[in-house]
């Protein structure tokens, strides 16, 4: 029943389509409550008192708080398609590659496109992603998860959707298919699921977000979505 089940969070964030996307796969009805980060509501503090960050899955009441958590505990609370692997092995791999991409991959490409593509950076955020292209091709899969889309494929959605709209409004090319083949197709591949179509947030938003935020780099809406969202 939706009423069982309620996300907490904003269109524009990639952790919050993270969330939506896991439920989408896994066909389950949920009501999804529109926070202002600025101005939050009781029941996000309530629920996330420790972070109160976006986005938070409340189910029966109970609250879960960030999203690489909200998925994992997805694939336990409900049957359907998995989200993780059974074998221990391949599941604690799973688990690495998402916080692999947390840790390592999300924080340096953001910060390449803040530099708007500065050397250095670019660098390095073409360093760890190679690593995501050796991890496919060793695969030999569509994705991550092999035939199937899986935890570690949506902790990439920033990768996949995000990046492509901010190198469109800041004319950065940063995910190229000459050095990246196997995780460009992969990006089309993923953001072309209907399960994630109808997570995503409509291309014109984003686009309207990061040209705003490339005018003023400063503004409100960079920290929203730096500090709010995990």
């Amino acid at each position: 029943m939706a009423d069982e089940v309620k996300l907490y969070g904003v269109n524009g964030s990639p952790f919050v389509c993270r969330a939506k996307i896991a439920l989408n796969v896994k066909k389950i009805d949920y009501e999804f409550v529109v926070e202002d980060l600025g101005n939050k509501s009781a029941d996000l503090l309530k629920y996330n008192p420790v972070h109160k960050k976006i986005p938070v899955l409340v189910h029966k009441g109970k609250p879960i708080s960030e999203s690489l958590v909200i998925i994992e505990y997805m694939d336990d609370a409900w049957k359907g398609v998995p989200l993780l692997p059974k074998n221990p092995y391949e599941k604690a791999q799973a688990r690495f590659w998402a916080k692999f991409i947390d840790d390592k991959c999300i924080p340096i490409v953001f910060k390449t496109i803040v530099s708007h593509g500065e050397e250095q950076d670019l660098a390095e955020a073409h360093e760890q992603l190679q690593f995501l292209e050796n991890e496919l091709n060793v695969k030999g899969k569509k994705f991550f998860g092999g035939d199937d889309i899986n935890l570690v494929d949506i902790s990439a959605t920033f990768i996949a959707y995000w990046v492509g709209a901010a190198e469109e409004a800041l004319g950065l090319k940063l995910v190229t298919k000459d050095k990246f083949p196997k995780l460009t197709e992969w990006c089309d591949n993923y953001i072309n699921c209907q399960a994630v179509k109808d997570g995503l947030p409509p291309r014109e938003i984003l686009l309207g977000f990061f040209k705003v935020w490339f005018a003023t780099p400063n503004s409100f809406v960079y920290n929203e979505f730096l500090n709010k969202s995990s």
